[in-house]
């Protein structure tokens, strides 16, 4: 017999530094409840969804930064409503946040996202690998994107869990660029990928047509989904935040590479699919079994190697 499971998209509006966490939760609590009418089974909330998208902002307070805008405990008094709802519909999520923690006498300070159980536990954490954005102030820039100077690069690799019957693994935002994310988690037998995004509608780093940006987005999910014969659900935070601008589009893709469901506003709403976890069973046997067609000594230059260089050949 096919598995199935519902599966939420649970798109977030914009939040706006007057918002506060326990304002944030009531609308991922409201959020909950309108997936599991729908009957949803687990639910992906977006990345950084407890807060405004603070990288966008040079600040130089780092003690007001950590307690506006990180979590030292997950859950806590203010996020443990949403572990208690979950609990209370039997409902798994994703969630993502940024995490401040005390280790080798230092504070380090993540972009986190965590896999809770339909009891309320946590199963699962991956951290943020592909940072994107810079570290230094950019004065004349219309907006940052301070990633690389609030966050430090995961350390926890990728992983997938043994999940509510599938197997799950979780990127963040702009993870979705990068194939080899995907590809290793494949490689551990991924069967769904969550991923929570904040996305600026404007390229800070050279002209971008706002159409053009979304397609990209469309595009790198529909081949990610395929290529790793895998269901495929990313999360927006959206709208305008603040005063700027960050696209929605949300979407479940399923291992055919199609788009199955899609937001339509940059609002709070829900989308959902019954996904036939099994379906890609053909392409993993066939096109993408990887055992028979993969030549990782081919491939020697992906680990070996982080920026292009031209090799001439003999």
């Amino acid at each position: 017999m096919a598995r199935h499971m519902k599966i939420a998209a649970a798109q977030l509006g914009p939040l706006c530094l007057t918002d506060s966490r326990e304002a944030a939760v009531k609308r991922l609590v409201a959020l909950m409840r309108e997936a599991h009418g729908q009957g949803a089974r687990f639910v992906v909330f977006p990345e950084l969804a407890l807060s405004t998208f603070f990288p966008r902002w040079w600040l130089e307070d780092q003690a007001e930064v950590d307690r506006r805008f990180f979590e030292a405990a997950m859950p806590s008094a203010a996020t443990q409503p949403l572990f208690d709802e979950g609990k209370r519909l039997g409902v798994g999520f994703y969630l993502g946040y940024g995490e401040l923690i005390a280790a080798d006498d230092r504070i380090r300070r993540f972009n986190t996202s965590i896999l809770v159980g339909p009891d309320g536990v946590v199963i699962g954490k991956y951290r943020k690998i592909h940072l994107p954005g810079h570290a230094e102030h950019k004065p004349g820039a219309p907006f940052q994107h301070l990633e690389k100077k609030y966050f430090e690069v995961g350390d926890l690799g990728f992983r997938v869990w043994r999940f509510m019957d599938t197997i799950t693994g979780m990127l963040i935002c702009n993870d979705r660029r990068w194939p080899e994310a995907f590809r290793v988690l494949a490689l551990q037998g991924a069967e769904v990928v969550a991923l929570g995004f904040n996305t600026p509608t404007e390229n800070l780093h050279y002209p971008e047509p706002p159409a053009l940006r979304v397609h990209h987005h469309l595009i790198m999910a529909q081949s990610m989904a395929f290529q790793n014969a895998i269901w495929l659900v990313e999360t927006a935070k959206c709208g305008v935040e603040d005063g700027f601008r960050m696209f929605g589009h949300s979407l479940i893709v399923a291992p055919s590479g199609e788009i199955a469901a899609k937001s339509t506003t940059e609002q709070d709403e829900v989308i959902c699919f019954n996904c036939d976890i099994d379906l890609a069973q053909d392409l993993k046997r066939t096109m993408f079994d990887f055992a028979a067609h993969r030549r990782p000594e081919h491939y020697r230059l992906i680990v070996e190697r982080v920026g292009a260089e031209v090799t001439p050949a003999n």
